[in-house]
């Protein structure tokens, strides 16, 4: 990446005052909250305010808060997104790259690591207790997001009703995902530039309360720095560099492999979900679940449970589990390459495409932030996607659910599709308990996700193992 870094520090914009904080200095910072970002986008923000607003005062309350407003109208994981454009903010276009990266290098080489383990020795009976295990929690954990987000997007009835037309649309209609975070989005705009007060709302995940750290107090100051001040040219030429090292491989693949090779799908499916990937990572799984598992036949239901569990327990962004859907789609179709090789090209094209264009927006949209500060009409559109969303997690954790504790399901053919339904009969009894036990641990006493997966996992390899 050192040579395509270079084009695109060559673009720079004018330089900014002297904060007095070293671009190797704010690397290494970078580099232990890329180690620490676990518990999803909440857990990685709140890491985020901690180190960069309270213990170094790099950057105040508001201008981290309304950096965070910006992310969450954007598709694709905020968390990084924010990584990217506090980055790019304090040390330019290189800065942005470098906390970028190092935001998701730690969960592709562990995400990386655990797939060879399960392609290889996935049938071991110790493997499959472990990833029996963590199906169990895995389905708590999403139960926990629909209550998490619904508690804070579904304040009113119009958020509600909005949640429940996105879950029908998806579960019953087989609604595309895109089209339902479109329709929501367009509703919450109209309904905003309508005034309508069930429309207003703030996003996010919030940040740590206490003490506000004003932006005045903080190294970069209140002043907006000259980097960070519209260029259209700088904006124009970054631009192009970042959909030529994005879209040009996907073109290149099509070319030379053809539209029908599993490379060329990888490279355009995941290229086209970094473009409506709004709502988190919760959300989007119902979308790639949809395509991966019923569509391209990549993998089974089962697996996209067990790629979520390896997503939970490394650093990183949980839309990595992508990573591995890819890394099993090449792996199963490698053509005249071997299994592995193939598999890691997958895995590496799967996360090229997908983190890529997070770059694009953050640089082509940051310096214009300002335009969005107070802008009714946007917020509402991202109320509403929210609400949307909270429908959209409801129907993965069902289809979790169902894929989870029954050992066979039943298709009711419906007007647009299939709906899957469980074999009552066919109920797994030790995945029901140990999934209402992660649940109780969850909900009851407030254990974390770390704690309750590991705790799960080795529940699940010990009763493979012993019984």
């Amino acid at each position: 990446m050192t040579a395509s870094a270079s084009s695109i520090a060559s673009t720079e914009a004018p330089s900014d005052g002297d904060h007095g904080i070293s671009l190797s200095e704010a690397t290494r910072v970078w580099a232990r909250i890329a180690a620490l970002s676990f518990g999803g986008p909440a857990g990685q923000i709140a890491v985020m305010h901690r180190i960069l607003v309270e213990e170094k005062r790099w950057i105040g309350e508001e201008r981290f808060l309304h950096a965070l407003n910006y992310c969450m109208l954007l598709p694709g994981p905020e968390a990084q997104q924010l990584a990217i454009y506090i980055g790019w903010l304090l040390h330019k276009t290189k800065g942005g790259l470098i906390a970028g990266a190092l935001f998701v290098l730690p969960g592709f080489l562990a995400i990386l690591g655990l797939s060879y383990i399960y392609v290889l020795f996935g049938h071991v009976s110790l493997i499959e207790g472990l990833f029996f295990g963590l199906k169990a929690a895995v389905l708590a954990v999403v139960v926990q997001a629909v209550v998490r987000v619904g508690s804070r997007a579904l304040k009113n009835g119009v958020m509600r009703g909005i949640a429940v037309a996105a879950f029908v649309a998806i579960f019953f209609l087989n609604a595309p995902f895109p089209l339902i975070v479109l329709a929501a989005g367009l509703i919450g705009y109209l309904g905003g530039r309508s005034g309508i007060a069930q429309f207003k709302g703030g996003g996010g995940h919030g940040a740590a309360s206490g003490n506000i750290v004003h932006d005045r107090d903080t190294a970069l100051g209140e002043a907006l720095p000259d980097h960070a001040k519209p260029n259209l040219g700088w904006s124009l030429r970054i631009c192009s560099v970042l959909l030529l090292l994005w879209l040009g491989p996907v073109l290149a693949l099509f070319l030379t492999l053809g539209p029908n090779n599993v490379f060329s799908h990888i490279a355009s499916f995941f290229s086209q979900m970094a473009v409506v990937t709004f709502g988190g990572a919760y959300a989007v799984l119902a979308y790639v679940a949809q395509e991966a598992v019923g569509t391209f036949g990549w993998l089974r239901p089962g697996e996209m449970l067990d790629g979520l569990g390896m997503a939970e327990t490394t650093p990183g962004p949980l839309i990595m589990v992508t990573q591995f859907v890819g890394f099993l789609a090449a792996f199963r179709d490698a053509g005249p390459l071997s299994p592995l090789l193939a598999a890691t090209l997958g895995a590496i094209l799967t996360s090229w495409v997908t983190f890529v264009p997070c770059f694009l927006w953050i640089f082509a949209g940051a310096p214009f932030i300002e335009r969005l500060r107070g802008n009714r009409a946007l917020s509402s559109a991202l109320t509403a996607i929210t609400a949307a969303v909270v429908g959209v997690i409801l129907n993965l954790a069902i289809w979790f659910a169902i894929h989870t504790l029954f050992g066979q399901v039943r298709p009711i053919v419906t007007p647009t599709g299939s709906v899957d339904m469980p074999v009552l009969a066919s109920i797994n009894i030790p995945a029901a308990l140990l999934s209402i036990g992660a649940m109780i641990a969850v909900f009851r006493f407030k254990i974390g996700v770390l704690p309750v997966l590991g705790a799960c996992a080795a529940i699940g390899a010990a009763y493979v193992l012993f019984i």
